[in-house]
């Protein structure tokens, strides 16, 4: 049996794309071709297989009053028992823990990695091995965020608390034992809503997980 990645995440994971001039399809959603996780599958080759599981607008713990089924604590049990036998979890979130409507700091959206760690710990979806995880620290909402198309409803404070998001999960991460990782610096964001990846920001990510990712299972 190949190797089971399941890559867990927000609009980033999704493959959404702000730019349509920037995706090979001219759409808001790159294609098979782009998004970090197929490109990650194609590097890594036929002995694994990467399975995606991005929704916009996911959040780790927090219920959003305008969208429903955003939570990832109310989803990863059934997700990650679907793709039994799990060998590695990608976890990439963290983005829309930092908007206004959730009245979250840093340090309170780490705690809920924290509950959401401990829930994938508890699913049977392991097989013979111990719980696996990779936890990505998505790169830091750029400032403009605010002025940007998506700032009325992001709220004025997810930049501040997104650049301060990997200080407080890295610790909570690797209290468990799990592999950390910060994307800032690694995948770069569109200079339209300065909150989702280009497709060159997917290459580089995909490139990067490459190369840890053999090591981690």
């Amino acid at each position: 049996m190949k190797k089971h990645i399941v890559c867990l995440g927000d609009s980033n994971t999704h493959g959404s794309c702000a730019d349509p001039n920037d995706s090979a399809d001219g759409t808001r959603r790159f294609n098979e071709e782009e998004r970090w996780t197929c490109r990650l599958q194609k590097l890594l080759g036929d002995a694994y297989l990467v399975l995606e599981e991005g929704m916009s607008g996911r959040t780790m713990v927090s219920t959003d009053p305008l969208t429903e089924g955003i939570p990832a604590l109310d989803v990863i049990y059934p997700i990650l028992m679907s793709h039994e036998p799990v060998d590695l979890l990608i976890i990439m979130l963290g983005t829309n823990d930092t908007k206004d409507r959730f009245g979250l700091s840093p340090a309170c959206i780490a705690v809920g990695m924290d509950r959401l760690l401990n829930k994938a710990k508890s699913i049977p979806c392991w097989g013979t091995h111990a719980p696996n995880i990779l936890v990505i620290c998505p790169p830091h909402i750029g400032k403009e965020m605010v002025n940007s198309p998506i700032g009325p409803v992001m709220g004025m404070h997810c930049a501040e608390k997104s650049a301060q998001l990997a200080v407080y999960m890295e610790p909570v991460v690797k209290a468990h034992g799990f592999a950390f990782l910060d994307a800032e610096g690694i995948a770069e964001l569109n200079q339209i809503d300065y909150t989702h990846l280009t497709r060159k920001g997917h290459a580089d990510l995909a490139n990067h997980l490459a190369q840890i990712v053999p090591g981690l299972v």
